[in-house]
């Protein structure tokens, strides 16, 4: 396991990233969906779990703010860098 706790494996199929510390271990999955398709593979994990946060947070869910609060975890929407958004634009049109 990684230094951090956190290990990320690109696959052919998607990104495998594993959780581990010495009280709690898990493996969490992203695979092409329906909103990645803008996405290059590389970074598939990455927009698809900052898109999921970002709708679970926008629910307002008293349970999920909760949950959240319980156990530390919060998410705060950014910009999007520059380069960032002229990749997603460049793979939108060529859609």
């Amino acid at each position: 396991m990684a230094e951090s706790g956190v290990k990320v494996s690109l696959g052919s199929g998607g990104t495998r990233i594993e959780l581990e510390c010495e009280h709690q271990s898990g493996v969490l999955y992203t695979v092409p969906g329906e909103m990645s398709w803008v996405c290059t593979p590389e970074m598939l994990h990455a927009h698809a779990l900052a898109g999921f946060m970002r709708e679970l947070v926008k629910l307002e869910s008293p349970a999920v703010e909760a949950l959240m609060q319980r156990w530390g975890v919060y998410y705060r929407e950014r910009p999007v860098t520059a380069q960032a958004a002229g990749d997603a634009e460049e793979g939108a049109s060529e859609a």
